[in-house]
């Protein structure tokens, strides 16, 4: 079965680095691609034969966007099976990353690095909405980020079926942007304001127990179940290779993450095998 992943994505958000990971996973790695050659290596690869069965495309920015989308629609038609991934971060995250290495960007011409990293989000939404999967390179440190990727294109990652997260998040920390579905616990009465459940966690029993106790949790559990019974098979019919929930709360810690941990035992129920990630609940 031949396996491909595109890599795509803004500028010094890290695709090298991505690329560098699924190599010491295994993967044939193919740096800066012309987009016009993807279906010739798809052919390569797919012919009897071809000891090379998983495949990283890296598709770098100054590649024509037509042709990146053309290519993409061309390889989903041939190929088994196609991941597309996209690489993206914060302006300020990318604008410290040029700073510290006192690199230029690839698509500078002289509007400066703000306004270039602009025009390149632009340019790159095409390819972004055809992204099997999101991450924000902001948000980990280089070890995060290499686990990150392991979790989502490892060996393991992908035996059987469409791999499910569910994360709890903190709003004040901002909204993650690598999710698929987001609901909102702040409706609930907050553990933040009882004095001895303050410093305590969603993982401890005694904070859920007063957040699954609420009788608008159970409510809002139930309906969750039903709302679930009709979009996990429809999503796995359609094919998606990946499904995050994310549930917030304001700080990330309390609510979100004993209702998370709710819904991730009721996706195994239903025979899933979700990872569980409690993105603030250390801050």
């Amino acid at each position: 079965m031949s396996e491909f992943v595109v890599i795509a994505g803004l500028s010094g958000a890290g695709r090298s680095q991505a690329a560098n990971v699924l190599e010491d996973l295994g993967w044939f790695v193919i740096d800066n691609l012309p987009p016009a050659l993807i279906d010739k290596v798809a052919e390569l690869v797919q012919t009897p034969g071809s000891r090379i069965e998983r495949v990283a495309l890296v598709v770098g920015s100054k590649a024509e966007i037509d042709e990146v989308t053309e290519g993409l629609a061309s390889l989903r038609a041939t190929a088994e099976r196609v991941r597309v991934l996209f690489l993206e971060a914060a302006d300020e995250v990318l604008i410290r990353r040029y700073e510290d290495t006192r690199r230029r960007h690839p698509l500078a011409d002289g509007d400066g690095v703000a306004a270039t990293i602009a025009r390149e989000r632009e340019v790159l939404e095409p390819v972004k909405a055809e992204a099997d999967v999101v991450v924000d390179t902001g948000m980990f440190n280089v070890h995060e980020l290499r686990d990150r990727l392991v979790e989502l294109f490892g060996e393991e990652s992908h035996a059987a079926g469409m791999a499910t997260t569910v994360m709890s998040f903190g709003y004040k920390h901002g909204l993650p942007i690598d999710v698929d579905i987001v609901l909102d616990c702040r409706f609930l009465p907050n553990p933040h304001w009882v004095e001895e459940l303050r410093p305590r966690t969603g993982l401890d029993a005694d904070v859920r127990a007063y957040v699954l106790g609420q009788t608008e949790a159970s409510v809002f559990l139930d309906r969750l179940d039903h709302l679930l019974d009709l979009l996990m098979p429809a999503y796995v019919k359609e094919g998606k290779s990946y499904l995050t929930i994310a549930l917030g709360c304001t700080g990330g810690r309390h609510r979100s993450v004993a209702i998370a941990e709710e819904v991730a035992i009721n996706l195994r129920r239903r025979g899933f095998d979700p990872r569980v990630q409690h993105r603030d609940v250390n801050k």
